[in-house]
C-alpha cells in the first residue's frame, strides 16, 4: 500500500481508503463488516470514513468497535455531520450547536477521544460560513478534531470559506470528499484547480460508480441478486447500456494490463496528484483485497489516451 500526502497538511493516508456508507452497520452481515475492515488494516489501509447518518450512528459503532484493537495513531479515522440525526429543527445542518452536539455524539458511538478529520457532510446556506468554521475551529483547539473537511460542496463555497478562515485565522479544510469516477468528472473543472492551488485533497467516494466499474453489471436486465443494485433503485437507475459497453471495452485494456477494470477504474483516479485517497466499500474481505492492489499501479500516457477516447 501506498500513501500520500492529504492535501497541504503533513497528514499521509493510504491511495485505497474504506468507507461505511451502506454498508456497515446495515444490510452487509456484521461478521463480514469486521473481517473488512481487519482485512483493510492488515493490507496496510490507514484511512478509515464513516459518518453520524450512516444507518444513524451504527456504521460508527461497528467501526469505532473495531478499530479499538488497533493502536490509535496507526489510522486515520474520518466522521461527518449535516444532515437530519432527528426530527427538531436543529438536529441537521451546521450551526455551532448541531455541530458541537454531534461531534460529541459520533465520539461516543466511536468510543474515540478524537477524530482525525471531520467533515461538513455538505452545503448548509441557512447557517453563516464564520460560525460552522469557528465551531470546528474550537473542536479542533479542544483536540476533539485535528483536520477539517467538506463534503460535495460547490467551487465557489470552498473558495468562500478560504476566504473566511484566512480573515480569522481560523484552521483552513484540507480535504474535500466529492463523488469521483470515470462516469462522474465534475471536479476536473473548477475544484481541482481550485484545491491545487489551495492545499486541498481529495479523497474521492463511488470511484467504481457504485459497482458498475467492476464489470458485474453485463446487462440492465440481469442484475446479481446481491449487486447494490438489486437492493437499491437509484443505484439500478444509474446502470445504462451505454455505461455497460465503455466498461466492456474498458476491460479489454485492463485485460492487456493483466489487472482488473475495477483496479483499473481506480489507477485512473489515482492518475490525478491531488487525488490522496479513492474512498471503497466492501461488504466482503475479498473486495477490499482486490481494490487494494490498485495502490501503486501507474498507467501509461498511451493507455490514459484510449481509456479517454473510450469516455469521451
Amino acid at each position: 500500500m501506498k500513501y500520500r500526502r492529504l492535501g497541504g497538511s503533513g497528514l499521509k493516508v493510504s491511495e485505497i481508503s474504506l468507507g461505511s456508507w451502506l454498508t456497515y452497520g446495515g444490510y452487509v452481515e456484521r461478521e463480514n463488516a469486521v473481517n473488512s475492515i481487519k482485512t483493510a488494516y492488515d493490507l496496510g489501509i490507514n484511512f478509515f470514513d464513516t459518518a453520524n447518518v450512516y444507518e444513524n450512528g451504527a456504521a460508527e459503532e461497528l467501526v469505532g468497535k473495531v478499530l479499538k484493537d488497533y493502536p490509535r495513531e496507526s489510522y486515520v479515522l474520518a466522521t461527518k455531520a449535516f444532515w437530519p440525526m432527528g426530527d427538531g429543527p436543529n438536529d441537521r445542518g451546521l450551526s455551532r450547536k448541531h455541530i458541537t452536539e454531534q461531534v460529541n455524539a459520533s465520539l461516543k458511538r466511536l468510543d474515540h477521544d478524537y477524530v482525525d478529520i471531520f467533515y461538513c457532510h455538505r452545503h448548509d446556506p441557512e447557517t453563516p460560513l464564520h460560525e460552522t468554521l469557528r465551531a470546528i475551529d474550537d473542536l479542533i483547539r479542544q483536540g476533539k478534531v485535528l483536520y477539517a473537511g467538506v463534503s460535495e460542496w460547490q467551487a465557489s463555497e470552498i473558495a468562500e470559506a478560504l476566504g473566511v478562515a484566512d480573515r480569522y485565522l481560523l484552521d483552513r479544510i484540507i480535504v474535500n470528499q466529492p463523488i469521483y469516477n470515470m462516469f462522474d468528472r465534475y471536479i476536473e473543472k473548477e475544484i481541482i484547480p481550485l484545491s491545487e492551488r489551495s492545499g486541498i485533497g481529495q479523497v474521492v467516494f463511488c470511484p467504481l460508480a457504485q459497482g458498475l466499474l467492476t464489470g458485474k453489471y453485463t446487462s440492465i436486465t440481469n442484475i446479481p441478486q446481491d449487486s447494490r443494485a438489486a437492493k437499491l433503485e437509484w443505484v439500478r437507475e444509474g446502470i445504462t447500456d451505454e455505461k455497460i459497453a465503455k466498461v466492456a471495452q474498458l476491460a479489454v485494456i485492463a485485460v492487456e494490463l493483466e489487472i482488473s477494470v475495477g483496479n483499473l477504474a481506480l489507477a485512473w483516479i489515482l492518475r490525478n496528484d491531488n487525488v490522496a485517497s479513492a474512498l471503497v466499500g466492501a461488504s466482503r474481505p475479498d473486495q477490499i483485497t482486490g481494490n487494494a492492489k490498485a495502490s501503486g499501479i501507474e498507467l501509461s500516457e498511451d493507455v490514459l489516451n484510449r481509456i479517454e477516447e473510450i469516455l469521451q
